[in-house]
């Protein structure tokens, strides 16, 4: 071997030996076998054809040439990768590996060339994960590691987890958690940055490049072919939402643009699918809605079918439910019949195959039928009666599914803003007598306003321009309302009264009514339909404006400019990179199955084909980022003012208000720590105003990504840390603690559908009704009732897919489990991490001892369901706790 490479060696110096001198232009004579090493040449040849070295002697070369080859290093790696689906360890074979150093070469001031290895021994663990094997001969002086390249030269893709290298300072780990293609789909080198984080500036000269090229890889600048997006080509762009009707396949399926003048809406991920030949404005649905490639969930074995893949199949289960149901368009003929959803369920044939998409819903017989059998939600299994009481209507506005909608009554009389011209007489027939009639003498109306003790769930003006159209769809009905709520001393909400609306149209005047608590058999049954009206207006709002809207769609223009203008190797990317996971692949499962023309939403929910029409006009009315933090969230609506001396820098307006009391703790938790970790790489304010990656990022989300906004003034300026805090707390804030409120408990308080109906069908029997609706309301109430309720097929849509929905997946990543390597990888960093770990881990011992606290009404008590959705970790499954990183279900 020496004596090989000597020769070799020799070879090259004898090659330099017979180069002529007369050169003036330096170029680079490189050593093949001494990577990383060049010698300054000049190209102008002499008259005799050679060429000379400059500025080195033959000897001070030979000795650089020979010395140099032996001053090598070996060092081994080891590739960790995810075992996919259905292939065998066998069948992935070789990875050809760069090593790029971080450092320059200091005689060349350039980049030192990579050390390469093929990586082709495949170990299979027994777990789940492949290994490779490869060994690299680093020069001694090659530096610090600074990112590794790979091309995958197999037919098959794979899912890269880790790179290890054991160089003489000890274990390096590269973690990627990336897919990679084949280089016959892809033939460039993916680059892969070390767990050490740098700000634009501050990046090492040899990784600026990279850095560079790998964003325009995102940007989908380098980008060779038209038309739609490959997974494989990872390009993050950004579209309207143009893909939500079907008008090629049915007129009635064509829906509105969201995004642009019309209709307000943040941008989602392109996909560059084929315009429709009905509509060229609208996109083709066909075939797989296109996310970048580590988007989407890992599918790797052992792990059971996640949410997103059973969304996708929902259009194919939910027909095999129909036709299981006898008379599906037909309302549940009483309460038995719903209660039997949980007792004994619905006979399904064995060959519906819907055990592998919903197991926990489907109790597999050996023999007989299959059987859809629904599990009993928490809230029926502490009290089945709860639902039907006041007081339970009143506390979940505080701890239940949808804490983000009640509001301090601030304005006396109540108005509409709208035009009487259109809609009628403005003002509200919720007089100050009824309230004082309603608190029973606890204190004059006047002393109530004063003292902040009415609230009131006000979906009165968002709703009345809809009225009249939804009256139009089948087997629907709808009313603008207003719930008025009294705040008694001990810190529950007392139902004062609810009015109901429907505006006039050429044929008809406005109609409208307001529902006190009754003390009689007939003002007891319209104020229990009045609340069953009110509530599934709160449901819709709840699924499509505090949920989706809100977390889901406001979330993504954020995902689409971090990938597109943060490197991987960011500080800021990294922070907010756990808090993206999954998202835009659950959304994209949404436009194909819920929230498309015709999907769940449309069929389930009383907004119909308006819905995505009507969450527009909420977010181009009311949505502003500086109000999405909790803090600003509740002083917006007059659920806390700003106190100094309270301890999280508000006081609430309601004491035992579990949603902010736990919110708030979440909240402060998630501040302390990213204020840490941005005071750590953001020592001044001038680093955050010369980050250019950190302001094209925030500049894309506000004039693309929520371009339709782009001219408000509330937007935020990138110009301090504490701009920089606020921002990414607010976005951490949204996709972990909020999406957990609102998502988590959404099968336990709405698994039992007369708890919260998403659907009104019939309207109020006192609104001009005839003889026969007047009779059947005297003589058979219930039956009026479960004629409102939603049909058998609409419940039973409803419940399996907010079953789906309320589940946690094996895999979840919960806030505070577990660091992100990079973070384990800074001790500054890591010990700023582990004190939020033992702030989220106090919290949920603080979260067990409020919950038994019976002084604390709206969380304890007899019956009463615990509020555990801001408890930090839960165990798989549907458990109303749990709260994840990111908005991944």
């Amino acid at each position: 071997m020496f004596c090989k490479e000597a020769s070799s060696s020799l070879q090259t110096l004898n090659i330099a030996k017979s180069l002529g001198s007369e050169f003036t232009k330096p170029s680079t004579l490189i050593n093949p076998l001494s990577a990383g090493h060049r010698f300054k040449v000049c190209p102008r040849p002499n008259l005799r054809g050679r060429c000379a070295i400059t500025s080195s002697k033959l000897s001070d070369l030979t000795d650089i040439i020979v010395k140099d080859r032996f001053k090598k290093i070996e060092v081994t790696g080891t590739i960790t990768t995810k075992e996919t689906i259905g292939l065998s360890a066998s069948l992935i074979g070789s990875l050809l590996v760069e090593l790029i150093s971080a450092e320059t070469d200091p005689r060349t001031l350039m980049e030192k060339d990579p050390v390469t290895d093929n990586a082709r021994s495949v170990l299979f663990d027994g777990l789940g994960e492949d290994q490779y094997k490869c060994r690299f001969f680093m020069p001694e002086d090659f530096g610090e590691v600074g990112a590794i390249r790979v091309l995958n030269l197999e037919l098959i893709e794979i899912f890269l987890k880790e790179i290890k290298l054991e160089l003489p300072d000890g274990p390096v780990t590269f973690t990627c958690n990336s897919w990679v293609a084949p280089m016959t789909k892809d033939p460039t080198k993916r680059t892969f940055f070390s767990n050490k984080s740098y700000l634009p500036l501050k990046t090492p000269e040899p990784l600026k490049k990279l850095r560079k090229e790998e964003l325009e890889t995102l940007q989908g600048k380098n980008r060779e072919r038209a038309g739609e997006f490959e997974k494989f080509e990872r390009v993050y762009d950004y579209d309207v939402y143009n893909d939500l009707g079907n008008p090629d396949k049915d007129p009635e399926l064509a829906r509105p643009i969201m995004g642009g003048l019309s209709h307000p809406y943040p941008r989602r991920c392109k996909t560059g699918r084929k315009p429709c030949r009905k509509d060229p404005s609208s996109e083709t649905r066909k075939g797989e809605f296109y996310v970048p490639r580590d988007e989407e969930f890992t599918t790797v074995k052992g792990i059971q079918f996640t949410g997103s893949a059973v969304l996708a199949a929902l259009p194919a289960v939910l027909p095999q439910i129909e036709a299981a149901l006898v008379d599906p368009n037909m309302p549940f003929p009483h309460f038995k019949s719903i209660e039997d959803l949980f007792e004994e369920g619905i006979e399904l044939p064995k060959d519906a195959g819907l055990f592998p998409v919903i197991p926990r819903l489907v109790k597999a017989a050996a023999e007989a039928d299959d059987i859809l059998q629904f599990e009993s939600p928490s809230l029926l299994d502490k009290d089945r009666f709860s639902w039907i009481r006041d007081d339970e209507f009143a506390r979940q506005t505080l701890a239940g599914l949808n804490p983000y909608c009640i509001q301090l009554v601030q304005e006396w009389p109540l108005k509409s803003k709208l035009d009487p011209a259109v809609y009628g007489d403005p003002n509200s027939l919720i007089t100050s007598e009824i309230v004082e009639r309603e608190i029973k003498g606890v204190m004059s109306f006047y002393e109530a306003m004063e003292n902040r003790r009415l609230f009131m769930l006000d979906y009165h003006d968002l709703l009345l321009p809809y009225v009249n159209k939804v009256r139009e769809l089948d087997d629907s009905t709808l009313y603008a309302s207003r719930a008025l709520f009294f705040l008694s001393d001990d810190s529950t909400l007392r139902p004062v009264a609810i009015e109901l609306t429907r505006p006039q149209d050429a044929n008809r005047p406005q109609w409208r009514q307001v529902f006190t608590p009754g003390y009689d058999a007939t003002s007891c049954w319209l104020w229990s339909l009045a609340k069953t009206h009110a509530i599934s207006h709160d449901a819709g709002y709840h699924q499509l404006i505090s949920h989706w809207l809100r977390t889901h769609c406001c979330i993504e223009p954020y995902i689409i400019a971090a990938n597109r203008q943060l490197s991987a190797m960011h500080p800021i990317y990294r922070l907010l990179h756990p808090h993206f996971r999954y998202t835009m692949e659950i959304n994209a499962r949404a436009r194909q199955a819920l929230i498309n023309a015709g999907g769940i939403i449309e069929s389930c929910f009383w907004s119909g084909k308006y819905s995505l029409e009507l969450s527009s006009d909420v977010y181009d009315k009311l949505w502003r980022f500086d109000r999405e933090g909790l803090p600003a969230d509740l002083i917006n609506r007059g659920l806390a003012v700003e106190d100094e001396k309270a301890e999280h820098g508000v006081r609430l307006t309601i004491p035992d208000y579990p949603f902010a009391n736990d919110g708030l703790m979440l909240w402060d938790a998630l501040k302390e720590w990213i204020t840490d970790y941005v005071k750590h790489y953001y020592p001044d304010a001038e680093q955050v105003m010369l980050d250019e990656e950190l302001q094209g990022w925030w500049s894309e989300v506000r004039n693309i990504g929520h371009g339709d906004k782009k001219n408000e003034p509330w937007w935020p300026v990138l110009k301090t840390q504490d701009d920089l805090i606020e921002v990414v707390t607010t976005i951490a804030w949204v996709a972990s603690g909020h999406h957990a409120a609102v998502n988590f408990g959404q099968y336990g308080y709405g698994g039992y559908f007369p708890n919260r109906p998403t659907i009104s069908r019939i309207k109020m029997p006192v609104e001009e009704p005839t003889e026969e609706e007047l009779k059947e309301f005297y003589e058979e109430p219930e039956k009026t009732m479960l004629k409102t309720f939603p049909s058998k097929k609409q419940a039973t849509i409803v419940m399996v897919t907010l079953d789906l929905l309320s589940a946690h997946s094996p895999d979840e990543e919960y806030l505070g489990e577990n660091p992100e390597a990079s973070w384990a990888h800074e001790p500054v960093i890591y010990a700023a991490y582990e004190r939020f770990k033992g702030k989220l881990q106090y919290l949920e011992g603080v979260v067990d001892e409020r919950n038994v606290n019976i002084t604390l009404k709206n969380r304890a008590g007899a019956g009463v369901v615990k509020y555990e959705l801001l408890k930090p970790i839960s165990e798989p499954g549907v458990t109303g706790m749990g709260v994840p990183y990111s908005v991944s279900i």
